[in-house]
């Protein structure tokens, strides 16, 4: 799954795409963290939050918070209503997320090929009107 989704191709090709938008928390001079996202996902009123990660050791000391209210406000310019994600069932990451505001909405299974199948609550944040 790293591979297919985390590659270096499929980064850059992320990277590239007009849609896709990405932010790097810094800690001195080294990244420690990052979050992808795209507004208005498939011609909703929502921003999909594709990643968002940060690195072990730095993990409990706001670095993911910081990323995700980002998020929200690039949300909030963008026009957009709300943030989605999707995280496994199984993912402690799902409780870190409710603590933010998120509600699972739905759950999906969805095959990814090569064998790969993700089991996920999709998790849906609604933001303030401006």
């Amino acid at each position: 799954m790293l591979h297919l989704m985390y590659s270096e191709v499929a980064l850059t090709e992320q990277l590239t795409a007009k849609d896709h938008h990405f932010l790097l928390a810094w800690e001195r001079d080294a990244a420690v963290g990052f979050a992808g996202f795209e507004h208005m996902y498939r011609n909703t009123r929502r921003t999909r939050l594709h990643k968002l990660y940060v690195l072990p050791a730095t993990q409990g000391a706001g670095t993911g918070a910081a990323l995700l209210r980002a998020v929200e406000l690039a949300a909030l310019e963008a026009g957009d209503k709300g943030v989605e994600l999707n995280v496994n069932r199984f993912n402690p990451a799902r409780d870190w997320y409710a603590k933010r505001g998120f509600r699972i909405e739905r759950d999906e299974v969805i095959d990814i090929g090569q064998g790969f199948v993700m089991d996920d609550h999709v998790m849906v944040k609604s933001l303030p009107s401006q």
